[in-house]
């Protein structure tokens, strides 16, 4: 087992089971959340505008107050973080599961699981394990961190599924709040010792960090890049199964709803692979040349998808190879920032590039219903997705991954 950075408070194996187990839970709830979209609207007479903005807003919460949950966490220690976002959660879902008004649904579903996620996913697992793994391996760690999320999305679509087939959308939901119950003893077991906080940059301010990171080109380019991730993976997760369901009107064998959950199970499981090896080979290539690889394999994935006649087997072999690129950008966008900008205020800025992404997720999440509900298919935002996909591969090419020079504030 690789040693750990003198003065961690957790271990190597603390953190990758518990951070791990974390990010299943809160990754693998949200991923299935695609699923609930058609009989939602359904049972409540709304048009799929509403529940894809109710998702979007999701995101953008998420994304504008991870750099606050991110600095809190730095400042004051994960843990309590990470409590108040279970709870939340629980809430959250719970409050789904109840409303029958799309207002209160958009709040319960937008406003509490948005703010949950910003405590219970990535950012704030990858700030402790910055701070109890050493620089040598971090990238690997990010990379199992990562794989586990991932194994949530693939466990847990088959479970809610199940859930709502057998006890119907709102319940499912409710049943799903108190699964997230479990993230609370999970939090205690990342517990650190804030008296042995990581002290890398000296007296660096928050604010000074704020600035330096603003101007850096490298982390300007990385957050572009990170935007076109999140627009990518929020619309193939939360339009793939209404899209298959209109498509079943000429393609008869893909009216049945296992279709699509499969297809988002096989992300999944196909993601754990790609997150895997996105921390190793991380370790051994410019990760800025590994990221630009997966943007422009996305589209190039996308575009056959989309261009070729559509079965079930080429929706889950599209699944496979974006399962694959899903969530392999995580470890290496991450990896990048702890990299150039140490792990003192990692939390912080990795929630910044972060917002960028779930900028995008909004725009992927909101534009898919919107410009299918003007337009009546998804073409539009299959061809936009493409188009940004490329852009993102070029993005990357000339970021640099230097660590800056700390003499200023030594």
């Amino acid at each position: 087992m690789p040693p750990t950075p003198s003065g961690a408070s957790l271990s190597l194996k603390q953190v990758l089971i518990y951070g791990g187990l974390l990010v299943t839970l809160s990754m693998g709830i949200r991923h299935g959340f695609g699923l609930f979209n058609l009989p939602i609207t359904a049972a409540n007479g709304w048009d799929r505008e509403t529940f894809a903005l109710t998702i979007a807003l999701q995101n953008l919460i998420w994304g504008a107050l991870q750099p606050v949950t991110g600095a809190l966490a730095d400042r004051f220690g994960a843990f309590r973080v990470m409590v108040v976002g279970g709870i939340l959660y629980a809430l959250g879902l719970i409050g789904m599961g109840i409303s029958s008004n799309a207002f209160n649904f958009t709040m319960a579903g937008g406003l509490l699981i948005g703010l949950a996620q910003t405590a219970t996913t990535y950012s704030v697992v990858y700030g402790i394990l910055g701070r109890n793994v050493s620089a040598e391996k971090r990238v690997w760690a990010m990379g199992i961190a990562a794989a586990a999320g991932s194994f949530g999305q693939f466990l847990m679509i088959p479970v809610e599924q199940s859930l709502i087939n057998q006890f119907g959308a709102s319940d499912a939901l409710l049943l799903l709040g108190l699964m997230a119950t479990l993230m609370l003893p999970i939090a205690f077991k990342l517990r650190e010792n804030t008296t042995q906080q990581v002290n890398q940059l000296g007296e660096q301010t928050i604010a000074q960090a704020l600035k330096e990171a603003s101007r850096n080109p490298s982390f300007q380019l990385l957050t572009l890049g990170y935007f076109v991730c999140g627009f990518q993976v929020v619309f193939i997760s939360v339009h793939l199964a209404p899209y298959l369901a209109d498509a079943a009107k000429s393609t008869p064998a893909l009216s049945s709803p296992t279709v699509a959950s499969s297809a988002l199970a096989i992300i999944g499981l196909f993601n754990v692979f790609g997150t895997f090896y996105a921390g190793v080979l991380g370790q051994r290539f410019p990760k800025r040349y590994l990221l630009s690889g997966i943007y422009f394999s996305r589209a190039i994935a996308i575009a056959i998808f989309i261009l070729a006649p559509i079965s079930p087997l080429s929706t889950y072999l599209f699944a496979a190879v974006m399962g694959f690129l899903w969530l392999s950008t995580v470890p290496l966008t991450n990896a990048i920032v702890a990299q150039i900008f140490g792990v003192k205020y990692f939390s912080m800025l990795s929630g910044l590039v972060f917002f960028s992404h779930q900028l995008g997720s909004f725009c992927g999440a909101y534009l898919g219903g919107y410009l299918y509900d003007q337009t009546g298919s998804y073409d539009m935002v299959w061809v936009i997705a493409i188009a940004l996909g490329a852009f993102a591969a070029l993005i990357n090419l000339p970021i640099r991954e230097h660590a800056l020079d700390r003499t200023l504030y030594a």
